[in-house]
């Protein structure tokens, strides 16, 4: 490795989650340790399986007797999603810093030593690719992400220009003390913002290619569900701890708009001596009370939830397969 990506000792596991991805697993793994050749640090390839219906099980296995048993398959029971993948990858990575990455080879590895050599440099937690260049359709891939790029970045105070791109290196420890679910992988740097400091997260650009074998897993159907999962997201980072106050001031803010409007009828009703029985204001009153009590019981019920949530053990988004216990020295390829 060059002097310019001198980096401090560290154990290196790459995640990749793979579904139905067949033809790309033996490219991948090739071109993984390709762009790691002279690497001086003991690296890992954890491989995991989202329930394919294809060969990628096999092919993985197959590239893991060819390479050796730093290369390994964790095999999920069946389809999770990609969330749940990448946090089972996540657990499953016994690396002090942990790269993830699509395995549909529009991502490069040989982007990794330069991404690890700025995070432990520059003492971040998250170094986030940046798709330049990206290689994808104008219309239903790149339009809709830089207009989610920027609503994302301006509700969670994370400001990147590609949230969408895999390629992204974690400090470990830290990644780990964050909980994945859902689809909620878009989001990492948001939610890795709610256990670190925005400062610690960087950017870099990084190599993209057009996607060569196997079918996208997106469609424009998803922004949606980003739309929904950043109201989630922005509440989380906002409200996660004190949810009574999101809730609770809703409430409280329905149930004074409530009293100004009774005040009003009350003064129509006794000081003007007019009838407020048929009017629609009425109406109003009574359903805006109805809504701010039910939110500010809402927010009390929140609050005992996320008591619950604080104090329990974590439940796993995913079941995976066990796989062969290796020793802390064993499963990584080391520099030779």
């Amino acid at each position: 490795m060059s002097a310019a990506l001198a980096i401090p000792r560290h154990t290196l596991s790459i995640v990749v989650p793979v579904f139905n991805e067949e033809d790309n697993i033996g490219p991948l793994v090739k071109r993984v340790h390709a762009a790691l050749v002279g690497y001086e640090n003991a690296w890992e390839l954890v491989l995991v399986d989202d329930g394919s219906s294809d060969a990628t099980v096999e092919r993985g296995l197959q590239a893991a007797r060819e390479y050796g048993s730093h290369v390994r398959i964790v095999e999920l029971t069946r389809n999770f999603k990609q969330t749940a993948a990448m946090q089972a990858g996540i657990d499953a990575a016994r690396g002090d810093v942990i790269v993830t990455m699509d395995g549909d080879l529009q991502n490069d590895p040989i982007d990794i030593p330069r991404m690890v050599a700025r995070l432990l440099n520059e003492d971040l937690d998250l170094v986030a690719g940046w798709r330049q260049n990206r290689q994808d359709g104008l219309f239903l891939r790149k339009i809709p992400s830089k207009i989610a790029n920027r609503l994302i970045a301006r509700m969670t105070g994370v400001y990147l220009k590609d949230y969408g791109c895999s390629l992204k290196a974690f400090r470990g420890s830290v990644i780990k003390s964050v909980r994945l679910y859902g689809e909620m992988h878009r989001f990492i740097p948001a939610w890795l913002a709610t256990v670190t400091t925005p400062r610690r997260i960087a950017q870099e650009p990084t190599t993209h290619h057009a996607r060569t074998a196997g079918v996208s897993k997106y469609g424009i159907s998803r922004t949606f569900r980003v739309i929904l999962d950043l109201i989630a997201v922005f509440y989380f980072m906002r409200f996660r701890a004190r949810p009574g106050h999101f809730f609770g001031g809703i409430g409280l803010s329905l149930t004074a708009l409530s009293g100004l409007i009774m005040a009003w009828l009350v003064w129509v009703k006794f000081g003007l001596g007019e009838n407020i029985g048929g009017r629609p204001l009425l109406i109003v009153g009574i359903g805006t009370m109805i809504a701010g009590v039910h939110f500010i019981t809402t927010g009390v019920l929140a609050e005992i939830m996320a008591r619950i949530y604080f104090e329990s053990g974590t439940v796993r988004s995913y079941a995976a397969r066990p796989e062969n216990p290796l020793a802390a020295d064993e499963g990584w390829h080391r520099p030779a």
